[in-house]
């Protein structure tokens, strides 16, 4: 199971939420489901440090869309004076017809972020550094960060051999069969000359229990009512 299943999606409902958030009907659902596509898409185009985003939540309330942005990097992304959020927010009105309220929230331990890891690793192995000099230090700085186990995959045509291969980087322990494990995962690829490098990674943070969604939940209530 563990290696057949997307380890977020297994966990939804479980241990994880849903990164959009919202109700509709049958007929506006597909229109709905499509504009959370295309605006994760144009926010990710438009922001100028968008390696830096951990993940993008959608909430829909009656009259307006909050967005939050989770980031590593909220200074770069912000700009002088909120500029570039400004910005943003324009681009967003002017093609969805839509009242939007935008959030930047700072990522306290980046390396604890499956996706930012990633991201980290595949800008590395494009710069043409060693693909395991890449995975072994984003296996220890997320350890070292707080993590209980790390799992770093790469595949494909590593340092420009002909025959594609794949190997594994890991410490630690992934407890993929166990549910209240809490385990980010991100999958993304690095554009070299010589072609396409699939990455993945698993970081397990520990074991999630019934209180502390409880207690997540409310906080997330208590910030819709504030927006």
């Amino acid at each position: 199971m563990g290696h057949k299943v997307n380890p977020k999606i297994i966990r939804m409902g479980i241990t994880r939420d849903w990164d959009s958030k919202w109700f509709a009907e049958k007929k506006e659902f597909k229109k709905l489901f499509r504009q959370d596509l295309d605006l994760d898409a144009l926010i990710t185009k438009n922001l100028p440090e968008a390696e830096g985003i951990g993940k993008i939540e959608i909430m829909r309330t009656q009259g307006k869309v909050i967005i939050n942005i989770h980031t590593a990097k909220p200074g770069l992304i912000i700009g002088r004076g909120g500029e570039i959020i400004e910005k943003l927010k324009d681009v967003l009105v002017k093609k969805f017809k839509e009242t939007f309220v935008i959030n930047i929230k700072e990522i306290k331990k980046p390396m604890l972020e499956a996706k930012v890891v990633a991201e980290s690793i595949a800008k590395q192995v494009e710069k043409r550094v060693s693909y395991r000099r890449a995975a072994k230090m984003a296996v220890e700085k997320a350890i070292e960060a707080g993590a209980l186990g790390a799992k770093v995959y790469t595949g494909g045509r590593l340092n420009g051999v002909e025959i594609s291969r794949s190997e594994f980087f890991s410490r630690g322990k992934i407890p993929l069969h166990t549910f209240r494990a809490d385990i980010d995962y991100a999958s993304l690829p690095a554009y070299t000359t010589y072609g396409k490098i699939g990455i993945k990674v698993w970081i397990y943070r520990g074991d999630v229990f019934k209180k502390d969604l409880t207690s997540k939940l409310n906080q997330q209530i208590e910030e819709l009512k504030q927006s």
